[in-house]
């Protein structure tokens, strides 16, 4: 994958799978350079046979195809980078992915378009789960919840409307840009 957001839309799809009721999204970016990545869920889990296993490529819960690429791609990217991967999960709680990557390494993936990403899954999924971003950097922090979101606009207005994923897309960039701006592109 070409960049991290691309990493986050792969990872966020399989807390949708596993019919996740939240899925809670965070960057954070340290003073030294490293990004902290992380997607939380509480859907249904995994056990801990499925945990050890998710790491390798011949490992997915599809019917559909036999390779899940996805968690291992995001691994050697981190690692790639000077970073790492962890993985916690427990059935019927939820999952905590955690990604770290050394954006100062040549070998970082930039971040890629986060507000993008975040409209996507939101218009694709305009009534289950939330979703929750929270971004953090030493240029201070932003939140974005689709709770907020569907408060202010009242129930009769549907996230999916164009409209409203276009003032999303431009609500998150204005709050994300100047924090992690940098390695955005």
């Amino acid at each position: 994958m070409k960049d991290l957001s691309l990493h986050l839309l792969d990872i966020a799809q399989n807390s949708i799978r596993a019919e996740a009721s939240c899925v809670e999204i965070g960057f954070e970016l340290k003073e030294d350079g490293m990004l902290i990545m992380t997607v939380r869920d509480d859907g249904c889990g995994m056990d801990q046979e499925l945990l050890e296993r998710v790491r390798s490529p011949f490992t997915t819960t599809r019917t559909t195809r036999k390779i899940g690429l996805g968690i291992p791609m995001l691994m050697q990217n981190a690692m790639a980078s000077g970073g790492g991967l962890e993985l916690t999960s427990e059935p019927g709680k939820g999952t905590l992915l955690t990604a770290s990557f050394d954006t100062t390494s040549i070998d970082c993936l930039p971040l890629g378009d986060i507000p993008a990403t975040m409209v996507t899954l939101i218009t694709a999924n305009p009534d289950r789960p939330e979703f929750h971003l929270r971004c953090v950097s030493p240029e201070g922090e932003m939140t974005f919840t689709t709770e907020e979101v569907r408060e202010a606009l009242g129930p009769e207005v549907p996230l999916s409307e164009p409209e409203i994923a276009a003032w999303m897309s431009g609500a998150i960039a204005e709050e994300m840009t100047p924090l992690l701006g940098k390695i955005m592109k």
